[in-house]
């Protein structure tokens, strides 16, 4: 072998170690590469599904929110239109027991109220109060009744009050006290059915 080939070989032999070192390397920067590349992916991945996820919470504090906000002003509308119908309701109600109470039948209805107090009283002493507006009506219901009959101090709506002392019965079929149980007895139904 000359110096000539000896030099190729070497050059040869030479070239093909740093050609294959220089692949290994190019492939084990490549390999590197691509793993940072996947790491890189998944960070990204992982950092896009939590803030997908902190977005959807937030969306949906923010429609709980909103939803809550509706209920209350539902509610509150709600109430104010319960508030305005029972005000025209009692308004109403009122007006028509004031043109029943300027009628015969309702003097006829205190003589009647009257007789049943006396009945139930069974024979013990009964004091019948009757309203200080009703005082047109008090000689019809004692003589109706036979039974003497007070006018009351205070006002009740009309209707009739009784007591039996023996027996500590107070009855109370005025007006007022009827207007207030079916008025607290509806709303007491309209809150039930508004939850």
């Amino acid at each position: 072998m000359t110096i000539d080939e000896k030099l190729q070989h070497f050059m040869d032999v030479t070239t093909e170690k740093v050609n294959a070192e220089n692949a290994k390397q190019m492939q084990e920067y490549e390999q590197g590469l691509e793993k940072v590349y996947e790491d890189y992916k998944e960070t990204a991945l992982r950092k896009s599904e939590l803030a997908l996820k902190l977005k959807e919470e937030s969306l949906k504090k923010q429609m709980n929110a909103d939803l809550a906000a509706e209920q209350i002003l539902i509610r509150e509308q709600t109430g104010k239109l319960l508030r305005e119908l029972d005000e025209k309701l009692s308004s109403e109600v009122k007006g028509k027991l004031e043109r029943y109470m300027a009628t015969s039948a309702y003097e006829t209805y205190l003589v009647n109220q009257a007789r049943e107090i006396v009945k139930f009283a069974d024979g013990d002493d009964v004091t019948i109060y009757i309203d200080p507006e009703d005082i047109c009506h008090k000689n019809a219901i004692s003589a109706g009744a036979n039974v003497a009959v007070t006018v009351s101090e205070y006002s009740f709506g009309g209707g009739v009050r009784a007591v039996i002392s023996k027996r500590g019965i107070l009855i109370d079929q005025s007006f007022d006290t009827k207007l207030k149980e079916a008025f607290d007895g509806k709303e007491a139904s309209l809150r039930w059915k508004t939850r």
